[in-house]
């Protein structure tokens, strides 16, 4: 079996090496983005939601473009959050402004109780456009 095929952005965020993960995963044609969080490089939360919202929106564009992608190439959201019912309009609103509009990739958001001091949470899939695909990316 290969080695994994790990990719950083250039600004990791501590939180990579404290909890010991790639930032994404790189597999053919395919980038499976860990879940990124509002976290500062320090690994410490943004206090104010929406700020954590759109510090984990810029944490994953760092991460996609890291492997030459953007959010046009993403097919598959996942979003983890701590008080939906609360934060589902503040989310919907980031998530415009930075995925855009139609065609939209698939999404899937899940309520949760636990995300190590976090209350929002981002994962993608996305599909590495051809060209760039045998271009390096930056690695740990």
């Amino acid at each position: 079996m290969p080695a994994r095929d790990a990719i950083y952005p250039a600004k990791r965020h501590a939180l990579y090496d404290i909890h010991r993960y790639s930032a994404a995963i790189r597999s053919g044609d395919l980038l499976f983005v860990s879940g990124q969080v509002g976290s500062r490089e320090d690994g410490s939360p943004e206090p104010v939601f929406e700020d954590q919202v759109r510090r984990a929106f810029a944490n994953l564009r760092a991460v996609l473009a890291a492997a030459g992608c953007s959010f046009d190439d993403v097919v598959d959201v996942t979003t983890f959050h701590t008080n939906p019912d609360e934060q589902i309009e503040t989310v919907l609103t980031v998530r415009a402004e930075e995925i855009g509009g139609p065609p939209y990739p698939n999404w899937t958001a899940v309520g949760v109780n636990w995300l190590a001091g976090f209350d929002f949470e981002i994962k993608v899939i996305a599909r590495i456009p051809s060209t760039t695909s045998s271009q390096p990316a930056d690695k740990r």
